[in-house]
C-alpha cells in the first residue's frame, strides 16, 4: 500500500510502499477513506515531540472495515468507522472509572515477539499513535475505532477522529461549560473552531474567538463565535478583560504556546478555568502569578477532549446530521496523499482550518 513516511525530523514526508499484516484476534483492517492533516502531526515532523523513525504519520481518520480478527466483537466487515488514537484496554483503573482517554495500557499494540503490523521489506516500522492513517489501509486494535451510521460522509467523519472530539470534548467533558457562561477560545484552527462549536452547543452566552489572522473571523462566527479579537491589534488579554468587565468563565488555548497559555489564565474572572488543548513543545515551562490562584482560578489540561469515544463519536455524527456540528466549513482543501507536504506548508501559514486527504474508494 502507499503511505506517507516520516524518515527524518524536519524533512518532508515521502510517499512509499509499505507492507501491512493481517488482522490478529482483536485487530481490524480498515480501508482508509479520509485522513485529516492535523497540527499534532506537524509537531512530530518538526521534532517538538519525540517519535520512533521511520514511521507512517496520520491519526485523524475514517474508513471502511475490510476484515476483522477472530475475537473482534465491536465492528464487522463493511462497517463505516472513525478511528481514535486514544485506544483503551477496558479494564485498567482509568477505563473502569470512565476516563478512557487516559488509558496507557500497552496491550493495544503488538508485542515485541509478534510480527509487526507495518513493515518495509524485512524492516519493522513502528505504528504512530496506534493508527498511522496517512496510508491506504490501517491495521489497528478494535478499541481504536467505532462504527458509525453509513449516511455520514467519511471525509467529514474523519474530522471527528481528532479535532472535533478534542475541541467539543474539552468544552463539554473537561471544562463542563454551562449555559450562559462566557467562553474565550485562543486559536481558530480545527481544534479551536471545534471548541467554539462545542461552546455554542453547550449554550455559552458569549463566545469570544481570538486569532492573529483577521481572515479567521468569518470562520469563527460561522462556528458560533459572538465576538472576534485579532491578536495582531495589540494586547488581546486586555481587550478581553475590558469586553467582559473582568474576565471569562472559561478560556481554551488551542495553539500550544507558553505565551498564549499564560494569557488564557490571565483573562479568567475569579473562579474561572483555563483549559489547555494545544501541545506545548517538550521542555517549555509556563509562568503564572501565584497570587491569581487566591481568586480560585484554575489551569488544567485536556487529552483528546476527555473522550469516551465509543459513545461520543456516534453522538457527534448525529449532531452533524442534525445540523448542529459545523463540519462542512472546516474542510478547507480535499487533497491526494501525495499533496500532504503542501498541506503542512499551508498549515504553517495559518490560513486554513483543515486539509483532508481523500483516498480513492
Amino acid at each position: 500500500m502507499k503511505a506517507a513516511v516520516l524518515r527524518e525530523v524536519g524533512k518532508p514526508l515521502q510517499i512509499e510502499d509499505v507492507q501491512i499484516s493481517k488482522p490478529g484476534p482483536r485487530e481490524v483492517l480498515i480501508r482508509t477513506a479520509a485522513a485529516g492533516v492535523c497540527h499534532s502531526d506537524l509537531h512530530y515532523i518538526e521534532g517538538s515531540y519525540p517519535v520512533a523513525l521511520p514511521t507512517v504519520l496520520g491519526h485523524e481518520s475514517a474508513g471502511v472495515v475490510e476484515a476483522v480478527g477472530s475475537d473482534v466483537r465491536t465492528v464487522k466487515p463493511g462497517d463505516h468507522v472513525i478511528t481514535c488514537l486514544s485506544a483503551y484496554c477496558g479494564h485498567c483503573e482509568y477505563c473502569l472509572t470512565g476516563r478512557l482517554s487516559l488509558c496507557v495500557s500497552p496491550e493495544m499494540q503488538r508485542g515485541e515477539e509478534d510480527e509487526p503490523r507495518l513493515t518495509q521489506g524485512a524492516t519493522a516500522m513502528p505504528q504512530y499513535l496506534n493508527l498511522s492513517s496517512f496510508a491506504e489501509q490501517m491495521l489497528i486494535h478494535e478499541h481504536a475505532c467505532v462504527s458509525i451510521r453509513k449516511d455520514m460522509p467519511l471525509d467529514r467523519a474523519a474530522l471527528i477522529g481528532c479535532a472535533v472530539t478534542t475541541g467539543v470534548g474539552a468544552v463539554i467533558h473537561t471544562a463542563g461549560v454551562r449555559p450562559g457562561e462566557t467562553v474565550a477560545v485562543i486559536g481558530c484552527g480545527g481544534i479551536g473552531l471545534s471548541a467554539i462549536n462545542g461552546a455554542a452547543i453547550a449554550g455559552a452566552g458569549r463566545i469570544i474567538a481570538i486569532d492573529r489572522v483577521r481572515g479567521k473571523e468569518n470562520f469563527a462566527r460561522a462556528f458560533g463565535a459572538t465576538d472576534f479579537v485579532c491578536a495582531e491589534d495589540g494586547d488581546f488579554g486586555r481587550t478581553v478583560l475590558e469586553m467582559t468587565k473582568g474576565g471569562v468563565h472559561h478560556a481554551f488555548e488551542a495553539i500550544g504556546l507558553t505565551a498564549t497559555v499564560e494569557q488564557a489564565f490571565r483573562i479568567l474572572r475569579r473562579g474561572g478555568t483555563a483549559t489547555i488543548l494545544g501541545m506545548i513543545p517538550v521542555g517549555q515551562k509556563i509562568s503564572l502569578s501565584g497570587a491569581a490562584f487566591l481568586g480560585e482560578k484554575k489551569l488544567q489540561g485536556s487529552l483528546m477532549g476527555s473522550n469516551r469515544f465509543p459513545v461520543d463519536m456516534p453522538r457527534l455524527v448525529d449532531f452533524y446530521m442534525a445540523g448542529k456540528l459545523k463540519l462542512d466549513d472546516m474542510i478547507s482543501n480535499r487533497i491526494r496523499l501525495d499533496q500532504v507536504n503542501e498541506a503542512f506548508d499551508e498549515m504553517k501559514r495559518g490560513e486554513l482550518a483543515r486539509s483532508v486527504i481523500v483516498f480513492d474508494s
